[in-house]
């Protein structure tokens, strides 16, 4: 049997992702890539040995669904050690398939046909598919100012009777600010007395700078009984492609979250699992981050001072965005193609994250890489 015949889209509207365009621009034009957000340095040897040993061990067929036991056992301690918030090791942990996956899983277990997300805007552009994929709506709420804060009171004039979710993120991609003690109280306040789930996308969490304390979702007790808190291994320890994250949450949300997971992806790999679960023990490898990136920061920083850029230096994040008025009044999208095109440097245009697309005259670069890097592409951006 042949034929054509039409197919309808369940998301007519979205379009290749910037990352990927971007990339592929850096490729096609050999240039240096400062765009999508992973590090071009090898991950920690040590844990690359301890996947070499797990596998020679035997950890090469399904693990539980949830998690290996030891693993979901050290996430846990982390967290108490950290957050001061007791989670228990078998109903309220999920390892996933990077935080992707816990962000999608977690919104897909929740959101139907007609209910509203609120989604802070820029915002990570997985929210919004996911959401619509489901038949939900995002209720955008755009971040104020330079430093893209939180209008808390807008926030409250939009919850109704549809209201599911609200998606925050801290810290923040792409802006590099964080959401202080102060704003989850706040959201905590907006939050009582409803029935309002916590989407908390915390995947920074270990990269935050300026002796700022990451404020999780986890350290506010009446927001932890209704906050689902997702991380990532790839982000914090330097190895993206490993694909590997989990999210917290209480028993009642974990139940429902943990039947889309099982019919998603149904486990995560294995070894992975083992190594992670072993390297977690020494808290110094987590610990240690924020100097680590903040004077990768700096350095960037440093690096462009005499330049035409502007800038707040990011607070959290390996990302600094770079406001480029003083050098050209061509929007945001235009002037980072041509800086890959001309000038063999890749970025991302802040515009594609914001409400109408609105441009203030930003990019964002990923400060991720080998100080050879940085040192190469800050040549080019003191040149223009």
């Amino acid at each position: 049997m042949s034929g054509i015949f039409e197919i309808k889209s369940k998301l007519p509207g979205t379009k290749t992702s910037i990352f990927s365009i971007m990339s592929k621009m850096a490729n096609d034009h050999n240039a240096i890539n400062l765009s999508q957000g992973f590090p071009n340095f090898e991950t920690d040897q040590k844990l690359k040995d301890l996947v070499t040993r797990a596998m020679e061990e035997g950890y090469n067929q399904y693990p539980p669904d949830s998690g290996v036991q030891v693993l979901r056992e050290e996430i846990i301690k982390k967290i108490r050690s950290l957050y001061g918030k007791e989670y228990d090791v078998d109903s309220e942990i999920t390892i996933t398939s990077g935080a992707t996956e816990a962000l999608y899983t977690a919104i897909t277990a929740f959101v139907k046909k007609g209910d509203e997300v609120i989604v802070l805007k820029p915002a990570y552009d997985t929210y919004e598919p996911t959401i619509k994929l489901n038949g939900g709506k995002p209720v955008q709420i755009q971040l104020k100012g330079d430093n893209y804060k939180v209008d808390w009171e807008e926030v409250r004039s939009v919850i109704t009777s549809k209201t599911k979710m609200i998606i925050i993120n801290t810290p923040h991609n792409p802006t590099g600010t964080i959401l202080s003690e102060e704003d989850m109280l706040q959201l905590q306040n907006i939050l009582s007395e409803t029935d309002i789930i916590l989407l908390s996308d915390e995947v920074y969490e270990h990269l935050i700078f300026d002796k700022e304390q990451h404020q999780s979702a986890s350290k506010f007790s009446e927001l932890s009984e209704r906050s689902i808190v997702c991380a990532s291994f790839g982000k914090t320890f330097h190895n993206t492609g490993w694909k590997t994250g989990y999210c917290v949450a209480p028993e009642n949300l974990m139940k429902e979250i943990r039947k889309i997971h099982e019919i998603t992806v149904f486990s995560v790999v294995h070894p992975m699992q083992r190594a992670y679960a072993e390297y977690l023990k020494n808290a110094e490898n987590y610990l240690s981050l924020s100097k680590f990136y903040q004077t990768k920061r700096d350095l960037f920083l440093n690096l462009i001072k005499d330049s035409k850029f502007t800038y707040t230096p990011s607070k959290g994040t390996y990302y600094q965005l770079l406001n480029f008025s003083g050098i050209t009044d061509e929007n945001d999208v235009n002037f980072a193609e041509r800086l890959v095109k001309e000038h063999g440097l890749a970025s991302i245009p802040v515009s594609v994250f914001n409400i109408n697309e609105k441009d203030n005259n930003q990019l964002r670069f990923c400060f991720a890489k080998t100080d050879e890097t940085l040192e190469k592409a800050a040549e080019i951006l003191c040149k223009l």
